[in-house]
């Protein structure tokens, strides 16, 4: 099948009417995504298999006889996001597979493609727990009792899907089998933009982490309860994002506080207690840190956290070779390949030029040129480390 075809296939899953995606994980749009996978690897003869924490792998060739390379990426969603994030590495993966068959390309090793859980951590709020759960990086108590924002726990969500929760955990066995990862993604910037380039060569991930904050007030009633004897947690909230953006400024970091809860959350109601949750990234660790001495006196309470991934040297070597020496890039966003990498696996990562420059939202874009010169470039690259 084309890569428009493919492509095609996925688009309607968990759309909304302004052209932006729910997918997360364990839902009814979850259980489409896995059959799609499931289904992909069936029509080209691949062998599924299923890790502790629920990532799919199909492969071509036995992991378990010799270590195989992977590709592949996610297909879960933050809320309101792109189609590109995550699904393009996983689309591009198949095409590649099926490009190097076309090619008559005999492996010497495995080549493995998967689909990692809930890698943007939309739902139960730590992101890249597919991947960092099976490293041991996530303890699996912790995942099982994890929340959702209708108070749903990742253990009882894995119930509901069909899955026995009992079996989270770090898998040795999954690990093992991997050789070499080559993670496709498209670019969360414009540095291709830039460049000219359609495809770019990962070169770091910036260390990035989330952090809660509780606020607490006192619940009463918007009509009756004069403002002097309020004790309203929103504008400590304010003063929480306004803190937050100096912080980041000052620090020369990003920082973003992008998600809330509010309770009880009337309309007519003065807040008890609000949750926020604060995202801050940096190119540097020192730069994150400095934000967070600054709001020590919220007493944040750390979530996730990924230090500096410097992706492997000789494999972006390869990959550069492959391509005639493409642009190197780093990047702010989280990957399953930085947790990967982070766990001694040989990572590489790949970009493909987004025109817009935006993501996480509806006009995150590629050109299908763009696309296929990521296809192109991921099989080259591909056949190099498979024989």
């Amino acid at each position: 099948m084309t890569f428009a075809g493919t492509w095609s296939e996925l688009a309607p899953v968990g759309r909304a009417t302004d052209g932006g995606y729910r997918r997360f994980a364990w839902t009814r749009e979850d259980h489409t995504l896995r059959e799609w996978f499931a289904g992909s690897a069936a029509a080209r003869g691949l062998d599924l298999v299923t890790d502790r924490a629920g990532n799919q792998w199909a492969w071509w060739g036995d992991p378990d006889a010799t270590p195989g390379v992977v590709t592949g990426s996610h297909l879960d969603s933050v809320p309101g996001g792109g189609a590109f994030d995550g699904p393009l590495g996983v689309v591009s993966g198949f095409a590649a597979l099926d490009l190097l068959r076309e090619r008559g390309v005999t492996p010497a090793r495995p080549l493995g493609i998967v689909n990692f859980v809930d890698e943007e951590g939309a739902r139960f709020g730590v992101a890249c727990a597919g991947s960092r759960l099976i490293t041991g990086v996530l303890d699996a108590d912790r995942a099982r009792a994890l929340r959702d924002a209708d108070g749903v726990t990742m253990a009882d969500a894995l119930t509901a899907a069909g899955r026995d929760p009992a079996e989270l955990g770090p898998d040795a066995q999954a690990l093992r089998r991997i050789s070499a990862f080559v993670e496709l993604h498209v670019e969360q910037g414009r540095a291709l933009v830039h460049t000219g380039d359609a495809v770019g060569v990962g070169r770091m991930i910036w260390p990035h982490g989330r952090w809660r904050v509780e606020l607490r007030g006192e619940a009463n009633h918007a009509g009756t309860t004069p403002l002097a004897d309020r004790r309203d947690p929103m504008l400590d909230l304010a003063a929480l994002i306004a803190q937050v953006r100096r912080a980041a400024e000052d620090a020369g970091a990003l920082a973003t506080v992008g998600k809330l809860r509010v309770d009880p959350n009337g309309v007519n109601a003065i807040p008890s207690q609000v949750t926020a949750w604060l995202d801050v990234r940096a190119s540097e660790e020192t730069a994150v840190r400095a934000v967070l001495a600054s709001l020590a006196a919220y007493a944040p309470q750390e979530e996730s956290w990924t230090p500096v991934t410097v992706l492997d040297a000789d494999l972006a070597d390869v990959v550069a070779g492959a391509l005639d020496d493409p642009p190197r890039l780093g990047t702010g966003a989280g990957h399953d390949a930085g947790i990967l990498a982070a766990a001694g696996i040989p990572t590489a990562m790949l970009f493909v030029r987004n025109p817009s420059g935006i993501s996480h939202a509806p006009a995150e874009d590629a050109d299908e040129a763009d696309c296929l010169a990521g296809i192109d470039a991921l099989a080259a690259v591909l056949g190099r480390l498979l024989t």
